[in-house]
């Protein structure tokens, strides 16, 4: 007996979202369809007011759609409820913010295992798994150190560490590079690169194109539709059109 096919890790159907009423209304997102199966490297890409922030607070679990279906690794998330949304984004999608969110004066390692605190994992454990988490974006040596302490690039990988921690599905990676110079940048992108090599799921919204490359796949939003949906390269790096 054949085993059933892995579902995608997004399955997103006709997704519409719309803001205000009557003549005021908007419609951020106009029918999207998306998906995006494990192991995928893809960048979406678009202009202010094209709906890439929309389908982002989407995809994070961060806002609900107005109508269609959305399922995060194979669970349809318009079904659930705020408490079990918060568990959905704790233990399903790992967040890389433009402006690193990690806390001051709180050593890279305790901001790492912040995510596994919030699920209830006992202190030892999470501290090794904080650990490997840093050793796998080379800040191994920097476990001590505190936001102030630490690079633009590395409060960023450490952002990183802290997304991979969870084992999630998925990595949202929202502009990861907006607040970096160009070597701190091509080191975020290079553990991220790296990350996608080893299996990991990540999905990377950036309004730069250099950065955009680095994706197996990009997708371009205009006025809340998808209007190019292009295979960058494949894992033996032909680039063919989709």
């Amino acid at each position: 007996m054949t085993s059933a096919a892995p579902h995608p890790v997004l399955d997103v159907r006709n997704l519409v979202k719309l803001y205000g009423e009557g003549e005021a209304q908007v419609r951020a997102l106009r029918g999207v369809n998306l998906t995006v199966e494990r192991g995928d490297y893809l960048a979406i890409m678009g202009s202010s007011g094209s709906g890439k922030s929309t389908l982002m607070n989407i995809l994070g679990c961060l806002d609900i759609p107005t109508s269609g279906r959305y399922l995060l690794d194979g669970v349809d998330v318009s079904r659930l409820d705020d408490r079990q949304l918060a568990l959905v984004r704790n233990r399903r999608i790992g967040f890389v913010f433009q402006a690193f969110n990690l806390i001051p004066r709180t050593s890279a390692v305790a901001n790492v295992e912040l995510p596994l605190a919030y699920a209830g994992m006992k202190g030892p454990e999470r501290r090794r798994r904080a650990l490997a988490a840093l050793a796998t974006v080379g800040l191994a040596d920097r476990a001590d150190h505190e936001p102030n302490q630490l690079s633009g690039g590395q409060q960023q990988r450490v952002a990183v560490a802290r997304a991979l921690v969870t084992a999630p599905a998925l990595v949202l990676a929202d502009e990861p590079t907006g607040n970096l110079d160009t070597r701190s940048t091509d080191d975020v992108l290079a553990v991220l690169d790296r990350l996608n090599r080893s299996g990991r799921t990540i999905v990377l919204i950036t309004h730069e194109d250099d950065v955009a490359q680095h994706a197996k796949r990009l997708i371009r939003l205009v006025d809340g539709q998808i209007v190019h949906d292009e295979i960058l390269r494949r894992d033996t790096d032909t680039a063919v059109l989709a």
